[in-house]
């Protein structure tokens, strides 16, 4: 049925007109959540430079800080003097995120290599581990007994209980629903529509987190790397698959659904190469590793070298590429025309400050030669103005699992935040 409304027809006379803002939405934070991201992300900063950076009343931050430091959230510390100052009388007192008030964990779930790191409250590693695994799809009941032991063996190296902890983030490759706590669909599981974060929270006993790893290695530039200071970038991670994370406004944007920019799944070719999420033609179907490791196979005739791993065939394609063989470079060079393409996109639809290219893939230099950019310039739209900035950060897998550390830091200190605020309401 439809209902058909005419103009000025609200039953008061008067139309509304502008977005409809809900209060305290995502761009209008709490004042007490303002107040203790500057804190955070300043390592030691007075309050007068607090109320400067966020233009407020000093008289509001010293009271907000006040009950901040009263939840043991944050602390006064000494600032220490500056180069050439004596110091005079009772030293300066600057506010720091109390770092021993909260301790996480950060997981990368993947499919050689399962990492954890703990970090504390301000960030700061405490421990890490990794375990090594063959490549595979497990079950849900193999892939619980894989976290809780690089729970088990992370926590052991340092010394910590799983009671110590405030809870645990972690990223796996595929479609995750971050809100929902749900893996749609990922290439480590042989089942679909996991509630991954709900199974893995009633069996350690902790609040669990999840989200797609790519997002999750925004986030680590976001806290810790290059994105600190930006308010939009992407990130382009090249590995077993290839994904992206965006951040929008200083925030992961996922989409409404929460599975948007998957990049590896955009078409550049009608049913072009078989691409493992099942469809044909995915840009990763032609970048990520098993896509460079399959058309190797067929074109330097490598049927003998079957059942050796992907990474012993890439090391050898990229020797190859090195000596001089034409056939081995022009496979890269064919993959990173594709990723031109795919990156050309990515600049024509959002246009970020800046791109970052990580992951294990990036030991390759043909994926993002001279020539591709050059390829990447000429899909662009021709603005006249200079291209995307491009940067290159190969951190390793430990940077994943510091993304997934700072998805479980941000839940954290975001459920804390609201419980303190809505005490002081009662």
């Amino acid at each position: 049925m439809l209902t058909h409304y005419s103009a000025g027809d609200t039953g008061t006379g008067r139309k509304g007109v502008g977005p409809l803002i809900p209060p305290l939405s995502d761009t209008l934070r709490p004042l007490r959540q303002q107040v203790f991201e500057c804190v955070r992300a300043a390592g030691l900063i007075p309050r007068v430079q607090v109320a400067k950076d966020l233009g407020v009343s000093p008289a509001s931050v010293t009271t907000i800080t006040s009950e901040l430091i009263d939840s043991g959230l944050i602390e006064e510390v000494a600032a220490p003097p500056r180069d050439g100052e004596t110091v005079r009388g009772r030293p300066a007192v600057a506010l720091g995120v109390r770092a021993s008030a909260h301790r996480v964990v950060g997981m990368k779930i993947s499919d050689r290599e399962q990492t954890a790191v703990i970090v504390d409250f301000a960030g700061k590693l405490i421990a890490e581990e990794s375990i090594p695994r063959r490549p595979g799809p497990m079950t849900v009941a193999e892939l619980m007994t894989v976290i809780e032991t690089l729970l088990d063996r992370v926590c052991e190296k340092a010394s910590i209980r799983h009671a110590d902890l405030s809870g645990i983030g972690m990223g796996l490759p595929g479609f995750i629903d971050n809100a929902e706590g749900m893996v749609l669909w990922t290439p480590l599981l042989d089942t679909r529509n996991v509630a991954l974060a709900a199974l893995t929270s009633q069996r350690v006993g902790l609040p669990v987190w999840v989200d797609n790893e790519t997002n999750l290695v925004a986030m680590a530039e976001l806290w810790f790397g290059a994105g600190r200071g930006l308010s939009d970038f992407a990130v382009v991670t090249i590995e077993h698959g290839v994904g992206m994370g965006f951040v929008m406004n200083h925030r992961i944007y996922r989409g409404t659904q929460r599975v948007g920019l998957e990049l590896g799944h955009i078409k550049v070719q009608l049913d072009g190469a078989l691409c493992r999420c099942g469809q044909r033609g995915c840009l990763e179907a032609y970048v990520a590793d098993y896509a460079l490791a399959r058309e190797a196979t067929t074109a330097l005739n490598w049927g003998h070298k079957e059942g050796q791993s992907i990474t012993v065939l890439l090391e050898s394609l990229y020797d190859h590429a090195k000596a001089g063989n034409a056939t081995a470079r022009s496979i890269f060079r064919r993959a990173g025309r594709y990723l031109a393409v795919g990156l050309s996109n990515v600049v024509n639809l959002f246009d970020p400050a800046l791109i970052i290219l990580s992951g294990e893939r990036m030991r390759y230099d043909y994926l993002y030669a001279a020539e591709t950019l050059a390829e990447m310039d000429n899909l662009m739209i021709n603005t006249g103005r200079p291209r995307t900035p491009i940067e290159i950060h190969a951190w390793g897998v430990r940077l994943w699992a510091h993304g997934a550390a700072a998805l479980a830091l941000s839940a954290v200190s975001e459920t804390l935040l609201s419980a303190n605020r809505d005490i002081a309401a009662q």
